[in-house]
């Protein structure tokens, strides 16, 4: 079966419209993404709980609704934001890879590997199937689906450069995908104690089950350093399966299109350029050639890349027309959380 139900660009590809208005007056949006990044961060630094990239994408729908700067929003900056939120994900995604100490996680041995790929594989498909069933319009369903099993508002984004997926159902996706991964990091350590987890157990369940990389640590920090370890661990063996997800989503669309060519003319690349530098990004951090300080800058890079393109995608919500939808959106959330914390929690008794 198909993951998309529906036609679709190529994988990423902008129509000759998008890639006119791009070059010619891409300024004012691309300012204004870097004044909403400066305003998330400085909210961080004010709160350090608040996940830079979630207030990114929380500032970006109100910069979409507030009455004096909503019309600047979707006239003349709507180019500039959109090219962050396509363009600019991309590079923050490739530098996404230099996260991934693949050496470390392969520490943490097959049983655990073959952990998170039972959860990531029962997340995303009994996700996917919810969400169709419940009738979500576009491609909500896959984007949640996503965004729940990997790593949140970065998976999100990278799937949707292969989907050709709408602004409107990437923000929406991402928001209540970074909502539910925010609320985790009050409810899971209230849930340590009578679940009977010890630290590191905890620190599994955490890395397997939240969402986004900051959320993962925020989480687990409240049970120690050690919960902390191998929660990061855990969480980066999620993030690794990324790659592979991109390439099924993007042979999905490729055999959904049947052969046709995109736009510019070309056929859609079996696996991506930006999946390809994610690849390779990471092979370059196993190899250890990078100095600590360089691998530090370029975590500082994706952040801000990464909020960038939140701010873009926060800025292309429309509230009036994501109420027709927030019901079931909600509903299939709740549902996306409690199985994949169930699958988490069940997954890790069967490897402690």
């Amino acid at each position: 079966m198909a993951l998309l139900n529906r036609p679709v660009r190529g994988a990423g590809s902008p129509d000759p419209g998008d890639v006119s208005r791009e070059t010619s007056s891409s300024w004012p949006g691309l300012g204004l993404a870097a004044a909403g990044v400066l305003a998330a961060w400085s909210v961080h630094r004010l709160a350090p709980w608040a996940p830079m990239l979630t207030v990114s994408v929380v500032l970006g729908i109100a910069a979409a609704h507030l009455p004096r700067l909503r019309g600047f929003v979707r006239g003349p900056a709507r180019p500039g934001l959109s090219l962050a939120g396509r363009r600019l994900m991309r590079i923050g995604i490739v530098l996404l890879g230099l996260a991934l100490g693949l050496d470390e996680v392969l520490r943490l041995g097959w049983a655990t590997v073959a952990m998170v790929g039972a959860v990531v594989a029962a997340t995303f498909l009994g996700t996917l199937w919810l969400g169709r069933r419940l009738g979500l319009p576009g491609d909500q369903p896959l984007l949640i689906a996503t965004g729940y099993s990997i790593c949140g508002a970065s998976a999100i984004g990278a799937v949707s450069q292969v989907s050709g997926s709408d602004e409107e159902d990437v923000a929406s996706s991402v928001a209540l995908v970074t909502l539910c991964g925010t609320l985790a990091i009050a409810v899971l350590p209230l849930l340590q104690s009578p679940l009977g987890l010890s630290d590191p157990d905890f620190g599994r369940w955490v890395g397997a089950s939240v969402h986004d990389v900051g959320q993962v640590v925020a989480t687990a920090q409240t049970a120690g350093p050690g919960a902390l370890g191998e929660a990061v661990l855990v969480k980066l063996m999620r993030v690794a399966m990324l790659a592979p997800l991109v390439a099924v989503v993007a042979f999905s669309v490729r055999a959904h299109r049947r052969g046709i060519r995109t736009s510019s003319g070309r056929r859609p690349a079996p696996v991506p350029l930006f999946v390809a530098g994610f690849l390779a990004a990471a092979a370059l951090r196993a190899t250890g050639l990078l100095p600590g300080v360089a691998l530090e800058w370029a975590h500082t890079a994706q952040e801000l890349l990464l909020a960038a393109a939140l701010f873009g995608l926060g800025s292309a919500v429309h509230l009036p027309t994501l109420s027709r939808t927030g019901g079931r959106a909600a509903l299939l959330g709740l549902a996306a959380w409690v199985v994949v914390a169930g699958a988490s929690y069940a997954g890790v008794l069967l490897t402690t």
